[in-house]
């Protein structure tokens, strides 16, 4: 039986290795939908794509952060019923367009999780808490994200969630908040950082995203950081051996085979100072973009 044809959305400004293995992985009635910025982002220049890829500037975001401006236009672009939003920066093995629209058959939406490698000292030092946060808690939680998710229009409201996406600053905090999804145990690894601004810079991301769309998630997150640096003080043999053998733990269930599980203590009183400083900042830098995100539906970019 064939699949019904499928919309791939994908936000980038250059041709990434990712663009080439989504457009290859296309069939009949398939799309891709580049969603840059602008005419003159250097994949708009590419002149070697194929039929199905059409590549989109979404221009200026206005209230909203350039990302979700670009989804919302490739969500009015798009074509096909059936929708896949995915990211730039991971790999893409043959058949993963295949797969998740197999899981779509079998569960309705559907999301992968990620894993958030290092690519700088703050990146590297953070992977255990990404692990359990980022990797650990969206397969539990069934949290939606961005860089694999597949629904159908008919799952959710679709003009009432753009109404949402053209406010705000995450694409896929936002989705969730219209679309249950069903997060499969299936882990890609994207590459975070490079440098220790940037990864600053994407923490406070992070934290502003989570305060916004999961105040008690956040509050409770901040008090178990103080209870385990508490621990760490009143018992450190047995709170160093626990937390990095649950981390260690966490790494084994999803197969993620890198060492620094063993970084779980100083991640995880690293994180107690870096998760205040990332309440206490009102901007953030992102894809060159800096926001004011005041409330879910107040954003300013403010450069």
């Amino acid at each position: 039986m064939e699949r019904p044809p499928i919309s791939v959305l994908l936000p980038t400004t250059t041709w990434t290795p990712a663009c080439g293995q989504v457009a290859n992985q296309l069939q009949d009635g398939d799309e891709l939908l580049i969603l840059c910025d602008y005419e003159s982002d250097p994949v708009s220049e590419r002149t070697d794509i194929p039929a199905s890829v059409s590549v989109i500037p979404a221009g200026e975001p206005a209230g909203c952060s350039g990302k979700a401006n670009a989804i919302d236009v490739g969500m009015e672009r798009a074509h096909n019923d059936r929708i896949v939003w995915t990211d730039d920066d991971f790999e893409h093995p043959d058949g993963w367009l295949e797969r998740l629209s197999a899981d779509y058959d079998a569960n309705g939406p559907v999301s992968e999780v990620p894993f958030f490698r290092g690519r700088d000292p703050l990146s590297v030092l953070l992977e255990p808490t990404n692990a359990f946060g980022g990797t650990l808690m969206t397969w539990l939680g069934d949290v939606a994200w961005g860089g694999g998710v597949i629904f159908e229009c008919d799952d959710l409201d679709v003009a009432a969630f753009r109404t949402d996406l053209t406010r705000t600053v995450s694409d896929d905090g936002t989705l969730g908040e219209h679309l249950d999804v069903t997060t499969v145990k299936r882990v890609r690894v994207v590459p975070a950082g490079g440098t220790t601004r940037e990864s600053l810079e994407r923490y406070v991301r992070f934290i502003s995203l989570t305060r916004f769309h999961a105040p008690g998630l956040t509050a409770f997150n901040l008090g178990a950081l103080f209870a385990i640096v508490a621990a760490l003080v009143v018992a450190p043999l047995l709170t160093i051996g626990g937390l990095t053998a649950t981390y260690g733990a966490v790494y084994a269930a999803f197969g993620i085979r890198r060492w620094t599980f063993l970084l779980a203590v100083p991640a995880t009183v690293g994180n107690l100072p870096l998760f205040v400083y990332a309440l206490a900042r009102r901007t953030f830098v992102w894809g060159g973009r800096r926001y004011r995100w005041r409330s879910m539906f107040d954003v300013e970019v403010v450069e």
